[in-house]
């Protein structure tokens, strides 16, 4: 499983089962993080500058915003970066 070093996301009671293991993301590099790219790319693209009218009006957004990155992957992912 791939994980970044944040500060709050590490635990000493976290119990890892041995058949996973941590790869731990270098430092200071959000572009390979894809779960990063993917909020940047919905923040940027379907909520930006928005006010909406209820929590549903954003779960709506929110979807619409996912099945359009699901049509294209490419926007999203470390090839965009120019890292693949």
């Amino acid at each position: 499983m791939v994980v970044d070093v944040a500060g709050w996301h590490k635990s000493k009671k976290l119990k890892i089962p041995q058949n996973i293991k941590l790869v731990s993301l270098p430092p200071y590099s959000p572009e390979l993080n894809t779960v990063k790219n993917i909020w940047e790319e919905l923040r940027e693209k379907y909520f930006h500058n928005r006010v909406f009218q209820s929590v549903d009006a954003v779960e709506e957004q929110l979807l619409h915003g996912l099945k359009r990155l699901e049509l294209a992957p490419e926007t999203t992912g470390p090839f965009q970066h120019g890292l693949g």
